[in-house]
């Protein structure tokens, strides 16, 4: 393994060590709640939204939207870091689906976080069937004004799996070929994404885990990032009532860790891991009651990667 460096120690090339590589230190997201909606609860495609998702859209941690202007949004997120942290922030547009509207709203919310003094660029999170023509041209357009000025833009897909069993299961809405063709169309216009992946959804073993890992890896549009999340049961959603019925088992911390360990020796070295597990609102949360405690999970899993003597890209 070569990469100790660049990876600050980690077995893995995380999103912290990206930016300490990029910007010489840290630097922090701000997830913001911009009002949107999705098809997926407006009734263009489902009303119910995917069986996994809380009310809040996946956005249980961004800042609420009610009246409050993106401007203010992000001064209350910088304002909850300590000072110490520095000024260079990443503004999350994560609530629902983020390009989900009239490009002439998209092109003000971009463009007033972008505008930030203390914001080094935005990611937005949505699905690959909310990427038309006028969304891909609006990020062609804002990406070469803004890169000129140091600042980027990335884009969060949530895939999930590649299988089309699940698929069915979880009610994505969309078919895998939408999603290529939505990588495609971002890497023409040299967009940077992340994929989005859930571990332990139901019905799906190791191996077919595996597999979306591999195909996210193996596309020629070559992801920016990666995010592996823990699949959690919340409250309110749909997914609860199957759980709650006995429809299936959720992964204990140890099988999940040397899940992710697999995992990462099956993603190129340069690939950054945005995430490895992810968090479920305390409130909301179901199982694994053990994700809760992070700080335990990310200890035990390094002590994992480091006693397995692994490392990412191990089986490239």
């Amino acid at each position: 393994m070569n990469n100790t460096c660049e990876w600050h120690g980690r077995p893995y090339y995380s999103l912290d060590a990206y930016f300490k590589n990029t910007y010489g230190h840290k630097c922090y997201k701000i997830a913001v709640d911009a009002g949107f909606t999705c098809p997926n609860r407006d009734g263009r495609l489902d009303d119910r939204g995917c069986i996994f998702c809380s009310a809040g859209g996946s956005g249980d941690f961004a800042i609420p939207a009610t009246d409050i202007s993106i401007d203010e949004q992000i001064r209350q997120g910088v304002a909850s870091f300590n000072k110490s942290y520095g000024d260079s922030f990443v503004i999350y547009f994560q609530a629902y689906t983020n390009t989900y509207g009239d490009v002439t709203r998209l092109r003000r919310l971009y463009t007033e976080a972008l505008e930030n003094d203390s914001v080094i660029g935005i990611s937005i999170a949505t699905r690959p069937d909310c990427l038309g023509e006028a969304v891909i041209a609006l990020l062609d357009e804002l990406n070469r004004v803004y890169s000129r000025k140091g600042k980027f833009i990335w884009v969060e897909l949530g895939l999930q799996t590649i299988h089309k069993k699940t698929v069915d299961f979880i009610r994505r809405h969309y078919e895998l070929e939408i999603y290529n063709h939505a990588i495609d169309a971002l890497h023409s216009i040299h967009i940077p994404y992340i994929t989005h992946i859930i571990l332990g959804l139901p019905g799906e073993d190791e191996g077919m885990m595996l597999q979306t890992v591999r195909y996210v890896c193996g596309c020629e549009s070559k992801p920016f990032g990666i995010k592996l999340q823990l699949l959690h049961v919340l409250k309110g959603t749909d997914l609860a009532d199957v759980y709650e019925k006995g429809g299936f088992r959720v992964m204990d911390m140890e099988e999940y860790i040397a899940l992710v360990i697999k995992c990462v020796q099956n993603i190129d070295r340069d690939i950054v891991l945005h995430r490895v597990t992810g968090d479920g609102p305390k409130s909301l949360l179901i199982e694994p009651k053990w994700s809760a405690n992070k700080k335990l999970v990310m200890n035990t899993l390094h002590k994992r990667f480091k006693e397995a003597g692994a490392y990412q890209g191990q089986y490239i």
